[in-house]
C-alpha cells in the first residue's frame, strides 16, 4: 500500500499560487478558469477604478462554448445584440457594400454578438469573490527565483506566489520588469526591445441610452454596424447599435507616417481630455447613417457622450512571452489593431490555454512552470500572428490609399467560395477548457485542434482513473497495489503504470 499512498499523495499535491497583474478582460477570464479549477489567485489591478472605455467588444462564435462552460452564455446573451453584417457607406450616406456574417454563423453554430465593454467587464468581474481582486496596485518591481515570484507594490505591499501572469495591457509593467532582467543577461531578442509601432490614432465614446424618437434604429433587435469611409479625409469612422438603446462608436486618424513613443511626433502630442475634446470637434461634422431622416453626425452621438477617449492602436506582436515563473497575456505580448475586433477574444484565448496547463501542473518549480508556458506559447502564437494579420488587412477596408481602394474592390466584390473560406478562418478557433464538462460543438465546420484541450484533458482523465483505483483498493482492503506517474512533456501526456 506505501506506493498506492505516495501516488494518492502526489495526485492531491497543492496547485500553485498564481498572481494575475492587470483586471482587464483577459486577466478577469483567467480568474474566472482559475477559480472553476480551484487553483489559488489573487488578481492586481493598477488603478483605483475602472472607467468605461466606451468600446464594444465583438463575441460570439469564438468564445460562446467557454461561456456555456462557465455558465454564463444566456446572461451575455441577454446583454448583446447579435450583429447581421458590416455595411460600409460614403459621405453621403449611400450603402457602398455590406459584409454578411451568415456563412461564420453556420461555419461557428453561434451567432456573432456585440456587447459594450462596460456590460461585458461587469458580467466578467461578477464572477470573481471580491476578496480576491485588488484595486489600485500599481507593480514597482517583480522579483522571481526557484522559491516563487515576488511583486512589489507602490503602496508598499508586497504579494507572493508561484507563478505571475503579465495581463496588465500593452505598456505592461509585468513584461517591462522581467525584460529588463532578459537584457542584462543578453537573452532578449532586439525585436522586443523596440517601442511598438502605431499609423493612427482612435476616438472612442459610449452614448448614454438614447431617445428612440430621435434615434429609432436603437429599437432594432440586431447590432447595426455602420462603417463610414471618406474619399479625401484621413479619417474612417463606426457607429454601433448596441444593447439599452446605447451607441458605441470610433472614429480612426491615419497619420502620415509609422510612429512609436519613442518619436518627437508622439512627445509633442496632447493624450489627455483635452485633446480628446479637440479632436471631438474636429470630426462632429461627420455623416452617418440614422436618425429619422437619415441625417446624423457624429457630433449628434458626441453630445450624448459622457466621457470620449482618444488613445494609441500600437501593434505589436512580442517574441519572448515567458521566463521562469512570469507568463504574458493579451495586450502584454500582442497588440492587434482595433480594426480586427480581436484583441479582446485572443486575451480570452490566452487565458484558456493557460488555465488548461496551470490546472495540471503538480509542482511549482521553475522547470515546470517554463514547459507550461512554452506548451502555452507553441499554441496561442500561431493564432496570434493570424489575427495580428488579418487585422493589417481589415484596416484597409477602411483605410487609406490606393491599397485600401483595392481591398474595397475585392470585399465589394468577393465571391461565395472566398467570403466561405474566411469565415472558416475567422471562426476555427473556439475553445473549452479541460476541467469543465465539454459543450458540444453545433459548427458546421469543425474547431481546430486545440493542444492544451487534449493534452491536459488525457492528464485529468488518468489522474481520475488512479484516483478510482486507489479508493477500490482502499475500501475492499486488497494487498494488491497499483502506482501511477504522470510526467508532461512537450508533446503528449506520458503515463506510466506499474503494478
Amino acid at each position: 500500500m506505501k506506493n498506492d499512498q505516495q501516488q494518492h499523495h502526489n495526485s492531491t499535491k497543492q496547485p500553485p499560487k498564481v498572481l494575475i497583474a492587470g483586471a482587464g478582460l483577459g486577466g478577469l477570464t483567467l480568474a474566472i478558469l482559475l477559480e472553476k479549477a480551484q487553483v489559488p489567485y489573487e488578481v492586481y489591478e493598477r488603478v483605483v477604478e475602472v472607467k468605461n472605455m466606451g468600446t464594444s467588444n465583438s463575441l460570439g462564435w469564438n468564445i460562446a462554448a467557454l461561456f456555456k462552460q462557465i455558465g454564463i452564455y444566456d446572461e451575455f446573451v441577454s446583454i448583446s445584440k447579435p450583429a447581421l453584417s458590416v455595411d460600409t457607406y460614403n459621405e453621403d450616406r449611400k450603402l457602398e457594400f455590406s459584409m454578411t456574417f451568415k456563412p461564420a454563423v453556420e461555419m461557428s453554430g453561434s451567432e456573432g454578438y456585440f456587447v459594450t465593454r462596460s456590460a461585458l467587464y461587469d458580467l466578467l468581474l461578477r464572477q470573481i469573490p471580491c476578496e480576491k481582486i485588488h484595486f489600485g496596485k500599481r507593480i514597482v518591481s517583480t522579483k522571481q527565483d526557484h522559491i516563487g515570484v515576488r511583486v512589489h507594490f507602490a503602496d508598499n505591499t508586497i504579494a507572493e506566489g508561484d507563478i505571475l501572469v503579465g495581463a496588465d495591457g500593452a505598456y505592461s509593467a509585468v513584461r517591462q520588469n522581467f525584460y529588463q532582467q532578459l537584457k542584462r543577461e543578453n537573452k532578449l531578442p532586439l525585436s522586443d526591445n523596440s517601442a511598438s509601432p502605431f499609423n493612427c490614432v482612435c476616438l472612442v465614446g459610449q452614448t448614454a441610452p438614447l431617445d428612440p424618437a430621435k434615434f429609432p434604429e436603437v429599437l432594432k433587435p440586431h447590432c447595426l454596424i455602420n462603417d463610414v469611409v471618406s474619399a479625401d479625409k484621413p479619417y474612417s469612422w463606426v457607429a454601433m447599435t448596441m444593447k439599452d438603446n446605447i451607441y458605441c462608436w470610433t472614429v480612426i486618424k491615419y497619420l502620415n507616417k509609422t510612429s512609436s513613443r519613442d518619436d518627437d511626433a508622439f512627445r509633442e502630442a496632447e493624450w489627455g481630455a483635452i485633446a480628446a475634446e479637440a479632436m471631438c470637434q474636429e470630426v462632429r461634422h461627420f455623416p452617418i447613417p440614422g436618425g429619422v431622416n437619415n441625417d446624423l453626425t457624429l457630433g449628434d452621438l458626441i453630445d450624448m457622450t459622457p466621457n470620449a477617449s482618444k488613445v494609441i492602436p500600437e501593434e505589436k506582436v512580442f517574441e519572448t512571452w515567458y521566463s521562469g515563473r512570469v507568463v504574458l497575456l493579451g495586450d502584454a505580448c500582442h497588440a492587434i489593431h482595433p480594426a480586427s475586433g480581436a484583441g479582446a477574444v485572443n486575451a480570452m484565448h490566452d487565458a484558456v490555454a493557460l488555465a488548461n496547463w496551470i490546472s495540471v501542473l503538480d509542482s511549482p518549480s521553475t522547470k515546470d512552470t517554463e514547459r507550461i508556458f512554452k506548451e502555452y506559447r507553441d499554441e496561442r502564437y500561431p493564432a496570434v500572428i493570424a489575427a495580428y494579420n488579418a487585422g493589417q488587412t481589415l484596416t484597409k477596408v477602411s483605410g487609406k490609399g490606393w491599397v485600401a481602394w483595392v481591398v474595397r474592390k475585392i470585399a465589394k466584390n468577393m465571391p461565395v467560395w472566398l467570403h466561405n473560406m474566411a469565415a472558416k478562418t475567422v471562426t476555427q478557433h473556439r475553445p473549452q477548457v479541460s476541467f469543465l464538462p465539454l459543450v458540444k460543438d453545433e459548427g458546421a465546420s469543425p474547431p481546430k485542434y486545440q493542444p492544451s484541450l487534449v493534452k491536459t484533458l488525457a492528464i485529468h482523465q488518468a489522474r481520475a482513473g488512479s484516483a478510482s483505483v486507489f479508493a477500490s483498493a482502499t475500501t475492499s482492503a486488497t494487498t494488491s497495489a497499483t502506482s501511477s506517474t504522470y510526467t508532461l512533456n512537450n508533446q503528449t501526456p506520458s503515463i506510466s503504470m506499474k503494478t
